[in-house]
């Protein structure tokens, strides 16, 4: 989004207690992060929060991850919602479109990003079915356009875009849009025992897919579609549950390999 969140929505029920801030961790130096809060009807909602997952120059994306979720275990964060945007691989979407992917499928080579080697991550229903539900309740009333919560997120690695070819192949794969800031976080959220779902606009058609992108277009979107975005992503945080009723931290289990050595230098 090209706006500063939340600041820029000029909320009177929102407000910032912290930030921009940086902090030491094992994987380098994070942030920067802010700290706001949300009055909702019956409690205030304390929200950390980082931009594009904290990716910056320098760095590797998967470093920036650690770094980033190394701050979100130590605050014991229990839901994410990322956002972002993304290019239509399915020729049936169409820019300015909203989409809740229900699955993923990761072509990144940043298979072994990780905090430790202690669990088991199933990744069987990765994105919360309880945050979706509350992104469709809140998108479809707030959301001029179409709005679709069934889907395919096909992560790729950057920072180029794709070829028509590669399209192809993620097409053929059964995904149905295409990004680059679903993974290695998925599997960090999971390695946290965190819910995570995401909500993304389509920015743009995917190479071959309907017809050429033009950059104007991608950049009037990214401009005039922020204050919008943003303050559905608002309605968002204050409509979740307070308490967690999905099963997500059930899908993480203690690691069998390190016992299995374990047990094997014993013997």
């Amino acid at each position: 989004m090209n706006i500063e969140m939340p600041e820029d929505l000029e909320l009177d029920y929102v407000h910032i207690e912290q930030g921009p801030f940086f902090i030491d961790t094992p994987f380098g130096r994070g942030g920067p992060f802010k700290i706001f809060t949300i009055q909702a009807e019956a409690e205030t909602k304390r929200i950390i929060s980082c931009r594009m997952h904290n990716w910056h120059s320098g760095v590797e994306r998967g470093r920036c991850s650690q770094q980033t979720f190394w701050v979100f275990q130590q605050a014991r964060v229990k839901r994410m919602l990322a956002e972002g945007g993304v290019g239509a691989v399915n020729y049936m979407l169409r820019p300015r479109d909203l989409v809740i992917p229900h699955d993923y499928i990761d072509f990144s080579l940043r298979k072994d990003i990780a905090l430790g080697d202690g669990y088991l991550l199933i990744m069987r229903e990765a994105l919360c079915p309880e945050i979706r539900k509350t992104i469709l309740e809140q998108t479809e009333k707030e959301w001029p356009k179409r709005v679709f919560d069934i889907g395919v997120y096909a992560n790729t690695e950057g920072r180029h875009f794709e070829s028509i070819a590669e399209i192809n192949y993620i097409k053929m794969a059964g995904a149905d849009y295409v990004g680059q800031s679903i993974c290695p976080e998925v599997y960090l959220a999971r390695e946290i025992g965190a819910c995570y779902a995401g909500l993304y606009l389509v920015v743009n058609y995917a190479e071959g897919v309907v017809k050429p992108w033009q950059h104007h277009e991608l950049a009037e979107i990214f401009h005039n579609d922020s204050p919008a975005f943003g303050r559905i992503i608002i309605e968002i945080l204050k409509a979740l549950p307070k308490e967690r009723n999905c099963g997500c931290n059930e899908l993480r289990k203690p690691t069998l390999l390190a016992k299995a050595y374990i047990k094997e230098e014993n013997h």
